[in-house]
């Protein structure tokens, strides 16, 4: 049986390229290289693609461009089926590609913006597509549309960054003060690893949260502070999706942000989580019933709350591209269910093809 050939995508234009470096370099690791030619597409923070032939160990220290690099496109025309790159004579050879894997987080990663590319090369991909990965990377519209199911979730509101001066500030002010009240979070409605949130006390606090969060997009949320315990559960397939246990973050900072999420790797990850079995059977439930009703396919990781006062559990987040690092809660749900990284990743390629038929 010939090998598949697939393409990993590492980089990106978007806040959490260091992230999707660390990401690529451990699904990279992970495929099997007698079921697999492996291709490395790195791009850059710019935007630049390049085809990268050198030592994977200097994709997460970030020297990876300084190695083997030739330039390389990705080709919208489905008659393709592959990656572009320039020969030396001037022409364009083409090496074909069965399958694209994206490690890329964050904007234009996991936003539907790169899956539209995928959608219209023809290749199959791994991930959601591009409507649920838009629906998912914008907290605003997830928010929405998950209170139309009657999925329970923190109390919020959303506003845009340009209406936030004047008469405008002061009534969003007046309206988190009258719905909300202190504490609450302020998020950027279009980021994701925590890039750009601010826990805010008081009043006083708001402004300059604000403008944090407008920096990487132009809608504001704006969520209640929820007391209680944070959880995660991953979901694997399409049709039939399954769901893993349930795992239990306690944040080593005031609460679960970038650098607690990938950096200095000091947050406990419990598996199981401290819950009862009747909460971690609905927080599964939930997350089932969250990830078929938005569309998502292939994977997701569905994050929730479960407050302190009266155990209720709220649905936080979907998460269509998570992380594949040695402290990601994903792998390491499956890995406890006896699904270690390559056969995860074999599964997910599964998927990708399973979906383009």
């Amino acid at each position: 049986m010939s090998k598949l050939t697939v393409a990993v995508l590492f980089g990106g234009r978007s806040s959490e390229y260091e992230v999707s470096l660390v990401s690529g370099s451990t699904i990279l690791r992970g495929l099997s290289r007698e079921k697999y030619d492996v291709l490395a597409v790195g791009i850059t923070k710019e935007g630049r693609w390049f085809l990268y032939e050198g030592d994977w160990d200097n994709i997460p220290e970030d020297t990876w461009q300084q190695g083997e690099c030739r330039p390389v496109f990705l080709t919208a025309d489905p008659c393709v089926h592959g990656l572009l790159v320039p020969a030396s004579d001037g022409r364009m050879e083409t090496i074909h590609v069965d399958v694209l894997f994206p490690a890329l987080h964050g904007k234009n990663g996991e936003d539907g913006t790169i899956q539209g590319l995928f959608q219209l090369s023809g290749i199959p991909y791994v991930g959601c597509n591009t409507l649920s990965s838009a629906i998912c990377m914008d907290k605003s519209i997830t928010n929405s549309l998950l209170e139309g199911m009657g999925i329970a979730q923190a109390h919020y509101l959303w506003f845009f960054a340009e209406n936030y001066s004047g008469e405008g500030r002061d009534k969003i002010r007046l309206k988190i003060h009258e719905r909300l009240g202190y504490p609450i979070f302020v998020k950027p409605a279009n980021a994701g690893s925590s890039v750009g949130v601010s826990k805010v006390s008081c009043e006083e606090e708001l402004d300059a949260a604000v403008q944090k969060a407008a920096h990487e997009d132009g809608k504001i949320v704006v969520e209640e502070a929820i007391v209680g315990q944070e959880v995660e559960c991953a979901v694997l397939g399409n049709g039939h999706p399954i769901v893993s246990g349930v795992g239990e973050i306690a944040a080593s900072a005031e609460f679960y942000d970038y650098d607690d999420k990938y950096k200095n790797g000091t947050s406990q990850l419990y598996i199981p989580a401290h819950l009862p079995e009747e909460t971690m059977e609905k927080i599964r439930a939930t997350a089932l019933r969250a990830y078929c009703r938005l569309g998502c396919s292939g994977l997701a990781r569905v994050d929730f709350f479960v407050r302190k006062s009266d155990g209720a559990v709220l649905l936080n987040e979907l998460n269509t591209l998570p992380g594949f690092t040695s402290i990601s809660m994903y792998p390491k749900l499956w890995e406890a269910a006896g699904v270690p990284i390559p056969a995860l990743l074999d599964r997910l390629i599964s998927f990708a093809f399973e979906r383009n038929l």
